[in-house]
């Protein structure tokens, strides 16, 4: 009983806090159970030019912790980029620190979401002007006509895991840098309303419910938000097949999206920008890197 009443407790936070927005992070749902470790699965195809990856992640309901797919969305303005929201260890319980748009990418506990997001930072792209740059070796953008791309390797140099969670007995060991600090205090935009809608879809279909997949969503990421049916959309390996599931490829967890085999990245070493370099910059073109060269972000690597 006293699980459930914290549970519902949880449910309500979490339903009221994407309507706000701040310049702090926020910290909605406590519960004393850890989620599941993130599951494997492969980033589908970008579905148009302008769209920005958010990795996948296990939330709570009342029923449990449930996974809510990867997709990829339009951020609610040119310039902003996507902070996933992460679980953190804390006097035995595990608490909820929700995901948000800025100008530069927070703390997110230094848990490696894969394709971009390898623990610090974000490794999948940048804005240049009023234009998003993709790269091509962590961003499966190749299947459509999309030319602002540049190609820049992640390198792994460290354990990559796919704990869920930050602190405590057996989470990511990982602390906030002075970048990211800063981050967290810059004005924010909270979920957007496609955000919000696919969170809610994902809530209500019990096949993503961990207690009933196992922590092997069948519907592990999708094309677009609140869209969980047709071809673009990705079982987690080790799914059982479902009615909403129409594709069944897997690849290791982070792995590039595009490699024959399992392999894993996380992020580490020089990578580009948050945003285009002040002053004599160009946009590169498809396989040259970005422009000025290695450095100069907070996507550098665990800290």
């Amino acid at each position: 009983m006293r699980n459930l009443f914290r549970g519902l407790i949880a449910a309500l936070t979490l339903a009221v806090l994407p309507l706000a927005a701040s310049a702090g992070v926020f910290v909605g749902v406590s519960v004393n159970l850890a989620p599941p470790v993130l599951p494997v699965y492969v980033q589908p195809a970008i579905p148009a030019p302008g769209y920005l990856w958010t990795p996948g992640y296990w939330a709570w309901a009342p029923t449990g912790y449930y996974w809510v797919p990867g997709t990829w969305v339009t951020p609610p303005s040119v310039g902003l980029l996507w902070t996933p929201g992460y679980w953190g260890s804390a006097g035995g319980a595990y608490l909820w620190h929700a995901g948000y748009w800025g100008p530069h990418i927070g703390f997110y506990g230094g848990v490696n979401y894969g394709y971009g997001y390898g623990g610090a930072g974000y490794e999948g792209g940048y804005w240049h002007g009023n234009q998003f740059l993709y790269n091509t070796t962590v961003s499966n953008v190749r299947t459509i006509n999309v030319t602002n791309v540049y190609t820049r390797t992640v390198v792994n140099n460290t354990t990559v895991t796919r704990v869920s969670y930050n602190g405590g007995a057996g989470g990511v060991v990982a602390r906030p840098s002075a970048a990211e600090l800063s981050a967290a205090h810059e004005q924010h935009v909270a979920f957007t309303s496609e955000q919000r809608a696919h969170e809610s879809m994902a809530r209500n279909n019990e096949s993503l419910r961990a207690s009933v997949n196992g922590g092997h969503p069948p519907i592990a990421a999708t094309a677009r938000p609140a869209s969980f049916t047709g071809h673009d959309v990705v079982a987690a390996r080790g799914a059982a097949p479902g009615p909403r599931t129409t594709t069944s490829r897997v690849a290791g967890y982070a792995a590039h999206p595009f490699a024959a085999a399992p392999a894993s990245y996380h992020n580490a070493g020089p990578g580009p920008a948050a945003h285009a370099p002040q002053g004599g910059g160009h946009a590169p073109q498809a396989g040259e890197g970005p422009p000025g060269g290695p450095g100069g972000h907070e996507g550098q690597g665990r800290r």
